[in-house]
């Protein structure tokens, strides 16, 4: 990779075994204004229900209170659900957080529910569960509202998004480790971020973003296709320690596979938790698709990702149990990488 690497950071708030979502919470906000110390580009905040691990359950709240502790680093939602919602009041949330701090605000939309599906029909209760097939008229509603271009013809005519006219835009984003959210993100002529740290099938990410590039049509909002990649990334001084320290990260994501609770266990646990010999198996699959090293090691796989997928931008998502780790992480790949 020739050119210099765009680092931007999506944080889901963790919640260490014997913490509180309340620290996890503040954490977040100490990060961004870390991070944006260190010259990073976004911070985006996760959206996630009725899971422990995560504190992350309204994005909108996490954006409004790390812009206003942060100078211009953009700030946004990685991703809004918005299938659980309408697209009028996610439009007013977000065009109040653009009317607050303008020319900062991104608002990154999943389709996914962020959730179980029990917890999914609570979260619309009296109502019913929205058939997924309605998100990209979701999708062309929400920016109709965002930039107050209600056609005519619409039910809704005559419904304005506030507060207030003469909003700037947020910068909207389609997130997805899928085909489909690629496919409508290149239709409606938006900025797409393929989620690789899902670690879904990834041996089909590039085909998906080249989806993305081929269909993509030129809309009043991007002119050419824009994409970014979100990676999971864990770096310290030597590949030994960043080893030791994702091992907390690592059962955490068993756990959650396996439908447990509990928040990051610490690195003592994971190191002594015994394994079985399936657990090893699906562990070291994981580590596949995490990027863990020390600096020139973790700069070298950032850099072949951006050459496997032609874009500079890539998002970091980092867990460990301690947070000084977690934070020096994010410095080691900014120094390292140069931003």
């Amino acid at each position: 990779m020739s050119q210099k690497l765009t680092l931007s950071v999506v944080d889901q708030s963790p919640v260490r075994d014997g913490s509180t979502a309340g620290e996890a919470l503040r954490e977040t906000i100490q990060l961004a204004i870390a991070v944006e110390k260190f010259g990073y580009q976004r911070f985006w905040v996760a959206e996630h229900h009725n899971l422990s691990g995560f504190a992350g359950t309204c994005p909108e709240i996490m954006i409004s209170q790390i812009a206003a502790q942060t100078k211009h680093i953009r700030v946004g939602s990685g991703g809004v659900m918005l299938s659980h919602y309408s697209a009028l009041k996610v439009a007013e949330i977000f065009r109040m957080l653009e009317s607050l701090y303008p020319g900062r605000i991104d608002l990154g939309l999943g389709r996914a529910p962020g959730s179980d599906q029990k917890t999914a029909a609570a979260l619309v209760y009296p109502g019913s569960v929205r058939d997924i097939r309605y998100y990209p008229e979701q999708v062309n509603d929400l920016i109709a509202y965002l930039d107050d271009t209600v056609e005519s013809s619409h039910p809704f005519a005559g419904v304005h998004a506030g507060p207030g006219s003469r909003i700037t835009m947020p910068e909207v984003w389609l997130l997805g480790s899928g085909i489909d959210s690629a496919y409508l993100a290149a239709q409606r002529g938006l900025p797409f971020s393929y989620a690789y740290f899902f670690g879904i099938e990834i041996q089909h990410g590039p085909a998906i973003v080249d989806t993305y590039r081929r269909h993509f049509q030129p809309s009043e909002l991007l002119s050419e296709p824009k994409v970014n990649i979100a990676v999971q990334v864990l770096c310290a001084e030597t590949e030994e320690e960043a080893n030791r320290i994702a091992a907390s990260r690592n059962l955490l994501r068993l756990r959650i596979i396996r439908g447990g609770r509990g928040g990051i266990p610490s690195v003592e646990e994971a190191l002594a938790y015994p394994y079985s010999p399936q657990e090893h198996l699906f562990l070291e699959e994981y580590r596949h698709t995490t990027v863990d090293g020390d600096p020139q090691q973790v700069k070298v796989k950032l850099e072949a990702l951006a050459d496997l997928y032609q874009t500079t931008d890539l998002n970091i998502v980092t867990i460990c149990y301690d947070f000084a780790a977690r934070v020096r992480s994010y410095e080691l790949v900014a120094e390292v990488c140069g931003i």
